[in-house]
């Protein structure tokens, strides 16, 4: 990933080489000229070049005649809420979500709260690469306001789809590992008024990462023993812009992201959200899905990425959905991937059962998920395709986002990575054996 990342919904890149302060300035140049009028909000997550870059991207605004409201250090989905709260027509994240810290990047949203959709972020895209801007001449530069407390409506938001009492009742001992990334600063807090017993790790957001960003078993496997060493019933893992969310059960096994989004979907279902289908991605878990089936409740996948998740949710009327990467969307409290929504309902899964995370986890649908990657030019992917649907013919082949090809029990994705120059192989089966010959045999087929 050493080239600049440019997408519908923002960039990414490494600081000092391909993501510049100018880059920073030309990109929210565009996104602001490209914009309705009105105000924008901007926030950040710890890593340690987010002020210099919320430097270069509120001068560009105010530049361009816009006034700001300056979020500071913000969870992704919050900064969804605050735009919708305040009356913003948009947005400007500041994180590189599970990169390492030489990354930073750009996240865009919309006026409703959640990252811009395609055809929006395209046209944002088109515009940075022609160069667009609205300057403002001296007299009509726009001012900065900073916000007295940007978590308290997300806060409020997430509490309101729990049973605060019932949780408040079981007295909790939770564990929470923020990385020094913005989920801290709302985390610990939203645990605190669960009535919680709190053992918060890396909660300061300084971007000093105490482990490798991304939240997966290997990168965690300190935080596994912290939990069982503390006595804790769960530890909650977030990646560094807190829209992702991994779990640790009670006795330190790595319950993982894909968990999450099923456990929450049980949640739901189980108290009533029933209203309308659940939504998740092409390359989730059909753990989620197959508890939807089991209350009688549909399932659509979308494309992968998060907007593409939103915009069937909200075509369709979902009352749930997320992505298998940790990220609940809960449409009560916005259409984000939100960890801390992923919090709220684990412990309002644990209080109701009263079961702990680890049979809770057991009892989900026992299902493998592998997946693997190779260094192959995106234009060589329709041949491969082909000869994928020839090869096999007994499964259910789907285009569109790369190729999916689906069995009574199992599937197989390939498509090209939207972050990096990598076609990737995500295979699920009842074993995971299974899952990774779905993987190879799709690898030999890339040559």
């Amino acid at each position: 990933m050493s080239e600049l990342i440019i997408s519908v919904s923002g960039l990414r890149g490494i600081l000092g080489e391909t993501l510049t302060p100018e880059v920073a300035v030309r990109f929210a140049a565009a996104f602001s000229a490209s914009m309705p009028e009105g105000k924008i909000v901007v926030g950040r997550d710890g890593r340690t070049t987010g002020p210099m870059l919320r430097s270069a991207i509120v001068s560009a605004l105010t530049a361009s005649g816009r006034d700001v409201i300056d979020a500071d250090v913000a969870a992704t989905p919050t900064i969804g809420v605050l735009v919708r709260e305040l009356g913003a027509v948009g947005a400007i994240a500041i994180s590189a979500s599970h990169n390492p810290p030489e990354y930073n990047g750009i996240k865009l949203f919309g006026g409703d709260g959640r990252v811009l959709d395609a055809e929006s972020g395209a046209k944002i895209r088109d515009a940075y690469f022609a160069g667009t801007n609205q300057w403002a001449t001296y007299d009509k530069i726009g001012q900065v306001d900073s916000i007295e407390d940007p978590h308290a409506a997300h806060l409020e938001k997430v509490l309101a789809t729990v049973d605060v009492d019932a949780i408040k009742a079981k007295q909790f001992r939770v564990l929470i590992d923020s990385n020094h990334g913005a989920g801290g600063l709302l985390g610990v807090r939203l645990l605190e008024a669960l009535g919680c017993t709190v053992e918060a790790m890396g909660h300061e957001p300084t971007g000093k990462f105490a482990h490798t960003p991304e939240p997966t078993a290997e990168n965690l496997q300190g935080i596994s023993a912290d939990v069982t060493g503390r006595k804790c019933v769960v530890g909650f893992c977030q990646d560094p812009d807190a829209d992702r969310l991994a779990l640790i059960d009670e006795t330190g096994r790595y319950i993982g992201e894909e968990c999450t989004l099923a456990l929450c979907v049980r949640q739901a279902m189980e108290t009533g959200r029933r209203s309308g289908p659940i939504v998740i991605n092409g390359a989730t878990s059909s753990m989620s899905t197959l508890i939807a089936k089991q209350h009688g409740v549909e399932t659509f996948r979308s494309a992968v990425g998060e907007a593409n998740v939103c915009d069937l949710m909200i075509a369709k009327k979902a009352a749930y959905g997320g992505e298998g990467n940790g990220g609940p969307i809960d449409p009560a409290v916005g259409y984000v991937r939100d960890s801390f929504v992923g919090m709220a309902q684990t412990l309002a899964l644990l209080a109701r059962t009263g079961k702990p995370l680890s049979e809770l986890a057991d009892e989900l649908p026992q299902l493998s998920i592998h997946k693997s990657k190779a260094g192959v030019s995106a234009v060589q992917l329709p041949a491969v395709f082909d000869k994928l649907e020839a090869k096999f013919t007994d499964a259910e082949a789907t285009r569109g986002d790369g190729m999916r090809l689906q069995w009574s029990d199992r599937w197989l994705l390939v498509r090209g990575s939207n972050t990096e120059p990598i076609v990737r192989m995500i295979a699920e089966a009842p074993t995971a054996d299974e899952a990774a010959s779905l993987c190879d045999q799709a690898s030999e087929l890339l040559g």
